[in-house]
């Protein structure tokens, strides 16, 4: 049975004059079942272990045509390449640890008041926006303090 997300997105994709080939259904449902950000490479090796036919270039064709119908985006993450995961019905951002890697993903409204406030100073219309922290987590400036006391003994 077809999961209310899943027929939004055929429905996306056809409204914008593409097939939904099955190599695109195979690269959808694995980006939605997948926790969290996966890159192209990952994407394919999934792929991969469910369709030996399909390419890493059908893979990122495929990634191309979800993300023009507005069903995946793309983060860089503090790396030279891309990850990606479905369109989330909110909002959200995302913090990478330099330290360890970890992504973590929050809300908050100030984006929003921010983004409201230029549009009613400025009168411009925001379509996109990209907010990516990056630094250390807990853990990881634990670790550095733990570390750096360990030196200046």
């Amino acid at each position: 049975m077809l999961m209310f997300r899943q027929i939004r997105s055929i429905d996306n994709i056809r409204s914008r004059g593409y097939r939904l080939t099955p190599q695109r259904r195979l690269v959808l449902e694995i980006l939605e079942k997948s926790q969290g950000h996966i890159d192209a490479e990952t994407l394919y090796e999934r792929a991969k272990a469910h369709d030996p036919n399909i390419s890493l270039a059908t893979v990122y064709r495929t990634l191309a045509v979800l993300k023009e119908a507005g069903l995946v985006q793309e983060h860089r993450l503090g790396e030279n390449h891309g990850h990606f995961e479905p369109t989330q019905a909110t909002p959200h951002y995302h913090f990478t640890c330099i330290g360890c890697r970890q992504v973590i993903e929050f809300e908050t409204p100030a984006v929003a008041e921010a983004v409201q406030s230029l549009t009613d100073r400025e009168g411009v219309q925001v379509m996109n926006i990209h907010l990516s922290l990056t630094g250390y987590c807990s853990n990881c400036r634990e670790e550095r303090a733990t570390n750096h006391e360990a030196k200046v003994e």
